[in-house]
């Protein structure tokens, strides 16, 4: 067993040795690439979605060194007409960037890489020499040729060169010329039966085009087929949640919200199982500073983004083109880059069919809270931490503490939000609401031409608060709100909660510039 060649099932072995979500029908996908022109593909997602164990589930498959078919018999891919055909029968090299990047800091970080691989190799093939002037391409090409076995690669964090050096440095040159040598010359086809990359980032892109246009490429926001396999599908949740008797609606609203491609609920796998480790809902990325990575990106505040985010805080969705990000974190230019880059780190989910971004769920929200407060948004930081006071002033109706609430949450944000629109009205309501979303599955609905704003607040499970109807109306008489609640009949969308109701209308005055409130119990 080497370092890098034929490293064995260890790693897969530690994962089947707890509890593992199916997750092996990637090898089948993975297994009808093999010897065509699709053989080279690259997946990337977010950290902590569960590239490393795919990694080492797919070194365990393959990897001719070792007998891992004990380790796949009870998975979906055991029941595929492929597993016979590919289980442990090809050396496997398997490399893991950060074991680079974490101890070589300087522009030869690739002449470290070529080094160990290609020792470790030669070890694997004593009698196929290395000559003089061999790269790692040039021995792997006489060893298929003297064994007519090609191998398969698999890169683990194969970004992370990307991320530690910039864009025009001798390292990120050293290593894009590495893998077009790697897996783009016309032996590639020969050496390799198949290639996966996984990492958080696309292939790099120069100018319009990748660096690698021969890979098929999987992302957050094109994952193709691969879409099931990015996160947890919502059934696997709920199976989780049944098994360990924990509440399903609570890991919902805490993980739950990526759409990935035609999935429509992912939800964040590594946070779902320490959620279920430690028997409690918390965010698992606020241990980990993990804010500052969006706080060093939303600080840029390209083309208006700080509205964008307060707006996505709100519970909005925001346009986003990803089509024009370089894939290199260093290479911002305008808020789109920004978003993309959100997206690709998890921060942020994407919509392909409106081209929309939003935040996800509750662990989310709660960094980029974070991420305003260490941006200074004081305005946005006042209004987030007021809304735990004007959410009780409403259960406990009273009128004149929610029109001050609003009035401050108004005043608050006119300086990021212009309050002259439907959008934007209904957007400082949101906001002044926000801490709600923690007892209560917060509805958003436009206006239709007849009223301003309206946010339906449905009790989440084991919260003993009313449901609350919410209508903002503009340069109208408070009572008009409520009636307006009446006459469209929004309490038959809360028909269960008829009897523990509150109709509540806030009326803004474009003179005076204050809120009025009218709060009524439903009968």
């Amino acid at each position: 067993m080497g370092a890098y060649i034929n490293v064995g099932n260890a790693g897969f072995q530690s994962v089947r040795n707890g509890e593992y979500v199916d997750k092996s029908g990637l090898v089948s996908i993975v297994n009808g690439t093999l010897f065509t022109e699709r053989r080279f593909s690259c997946v990337s997602r977010s950290r902590r979605f569960g590239k490393s164990v795919a990694a080492k589930m797919l070194c365990a498959y393959y990897d001719h060194s070792c007998d891992s078919r004990s380790l796949f018999t009870d998975l979906e891919i055991a029941q595929d007409p492929s597993f016979e055909k590919h289980l442990n029968k090809y050396p496997v090299i398997f490399l893991d960037l950060t074991n680079f990047t974490t101890r070589f800091k300087d522009d030869s970080i690739m002449k470290y890489v070529q080094k160990e691989l290609i020792a470790d190799v030669q070890k694997a093939y004593p009698d196929i020499p290395v000559m003089d002037g061999d790269d790692l391409m040039a021995y792997l090409i006489r060893v298929t040729d003297s064994t007519q076995q090609p191998f398969i690669f698999i890169i683990d964090e194969w970004d992370a060169i990307c991320r530690e050096f910039k864009a025009g440095t001798h390292a990120m040159d050293e290593f894009v010329s590495w893998l077009r040598r790697m897996f783009k010359g016309s032996n590639s086809p020969q050496v390799f039966a198949g290639v996966y990359m996984t990492g958080i980032l696309p292939i790099k892109k120069y100018k319009t085009e990748s660096a690698l246009n021969n890979f098929i490429e999987y992302s957050m926001v094109e994952p193709v087929d691969m879409a099931p396999y990015f996160g947890f599908t919502k059934d696997e949740v709920k199976t989780l949640a049944e098994r360990h008797r924990m509440d399903f609606e609570e890991l919902e609203k805490w993980y739950d919200g990526y759409q990935i491609g035609d999935e429509q609920s992912i939800f964040n796998p590594n946070s779902v199982m320490q959620a279920l480790r430690s028997r409690r809902c918390r965010s698992f990325w606020a241990a980990t500073g993990s804010y500052d990575a969006v706080a060093h990106y939303i600080q840029m505040n390209y083309e208006g983004l700080k509205d964008d985010v307060v707006r996505m805080l709100a519970g909005e969705r925001c346009k986003v083109n990803p089509t024009k990000f370089q894939n290199d974190m260093s290479v911002i230019h305008s808020k789109d880059d920004v978003l993309t880059v959100l997206i690709h780190l998890g921060y942020l989910s994407y919509d392909w069919r409106k081209s929309e971004c939003y935040i996800p769920n509750k662990e989310v929200a709660g960094e980029m809270v974070n991420a305003v407060e260490a941006n200074n948004w004081a305005p946005v930081v006042k209004a987030l931490e007021a809304s735990e006071r004007l959410l009780q002033a409403t259960l406990r109706g009273d009128e004149e503490a929610v029109a001050r609430g609003v009035d401050a949450a108004h005043d608050e944000n006119t300086s990021i939000l212009s309050y002259n629109d439907e959008n934007s009205l209904a957007c400082v309501l949101s906001i002044a609401y926000y801490y709600a979303s923690n007892d209560y599955i917060v509805h958003r609905e436009l206006a239709t031409g007849k009223g301003f704003a309206d946010l339906v607040l449905i009790p989440r499970k084991n919260v003993d608060s009313p449901a609350i109807v919410i209508e903002l109306k503009y340069d109208k008489a408070v009572d008009t709100a409520i009636e307006q609640i009446k006459r469209r009949q929004y309490p038959a969308k809360v028909v269960q909660y008829a009897d523990n109701l509150l109709l509540v209308g806030i009326t803004y005055d474009r003179e005076s510039k204050q809120h009025k409130c009218r709060i009524e119990q439903f009968v």
